[in-house]
């Protein structure tokens, strides 16, 4: 794993969206999701990790509608 870390940086305010800034990139992410007191020129901090139930769970779901749909009748 990159031990570099990265910093997610609002950039600016464009309506609903901050545009972040992550390395030589930009993208739009809602306000909303976000904490109300940011603003441009604050540094994120964005930890981002895997929810093995969630996915299991999801997988599961999207079996059975797949079994669901092939069934023979």
């Amino acid at each position: 794993m990159d031990k570099e870390r990265k910093l997610f940086i609002v950039d600016r305010l464009e309506g609903d969206y901050a545009v972040i800034e992550f390395g030589r990139e930009t993208f739009p992410f809602p306000k909303e999701k976000l904490p109300p007191e940011m603003k441009e020129g604050d540094v994120l901090d964005i930890a981002i990790t895997i929810n093995a139930a969630a996915t299991q769970e999801r997988k599961q779901h999207i079996e059975a509608l797949t079994n669901s749909l092939f069934r023979d009748e």
